[in-house]
């Protein structure tokens, strides 16, 4: 096992898989910092958008990709992200830092330094980290690591509640063929694409509640842990 302060724990899974909400709440039960690894490549279009940085200048933001300065703290519970010591946390969740977020995220020489600063800030131990390629490409040595997935219909009617307690009209066959095509894009894309780790411990969470799968997740980690 790596020489951490303490433990990493990997929680990747496809959309709507429930990944993110139980991430968070593992985190805050351990005390750990959650991370989004989705949120830091949001930092980092945020940056681009701020800079008036065209997302066909490949060149210029590889150059940016590599000097901007992320940084992770957590406050009352909750994950802050920093670019440049400055606090964008409420900042990253725009369409327009999405929209960016993803176009940038498919760019190889990207995703080689965004791994490599996720690397360098959860290198100590003590984070949470979900997305789609932790267990297999940003930490393979995490020492506990979990593939969340469930079915489409779940995920689907999962997003359909959210989208419909945030007020917007949503098509729930729609969001169907959306997550199906989701699905395609990320466990056929060129780099790190979407799959179990051979160590992970796979988890299908239709029909499970949050508490359901948070209490499975807290218990393997808790009679396997020594240092929590």
């Amino acid at each position: 096992m790596p020489n951490r302060n303490k433990p990493i724990i990997a929680i990747d899974g496809p959309a709507g898989s429930g990944k993110s909400t139980i991430a968070r709440l593992t985190a805050d039960r351990l005390g750990f910092i959650y991370i989004n690894t989705g949120a830091m490549y949001r930092a980092l279009a945020w940056k681009l958008l701020k800079e008036n940085i065209s997302l066909n200048d490949k060149n210029r933001i590889v150059m940016i990709a590599r000097s901007v300065d992320i940084q992770l703290g957590r406050e009352n519970k909750s994950t802050k992200y920093f670019v440049d010591g400055v606090d964008v946390s409420r900042k990253l969740f725009t369409p327009a830092v999405g929209k960016s977020a993803s176009l940038i995220s498919k760019m190889r020489e990207v995703r080689e330094i965004m791994v490599e600063k996720q690397r360098h800030t959860g290198f100590k131990g003590g984070f949470v980290l979900e997305g789609r390629d932790i267990g297999t490409v940003v930490f393979s040595d995490a020492e506990y690591k979990f593939f969340l997935d469930a079915s489409v219909d779940e995920r689907a009617c999962r997003r359909y509640k959210e989208l419909k307690e945030k007020g917007e009209n949503v098509n729930l066959g729609k969001l169907c063929e959306e997550i199906k095509l989701r699905d395609r894009e990320d466990f056929t894309r060129e780099h790190s694409p979407l799959k179990k780790a051979d160590d992970a411990i796979y988890m299908d969470t239709t029909g499970m509640s949050i508490n359901e799968v948070l209490k499975m997740i807290l218990g393997y980690i808790k009679t396997k842990a020594r240092d929590l």
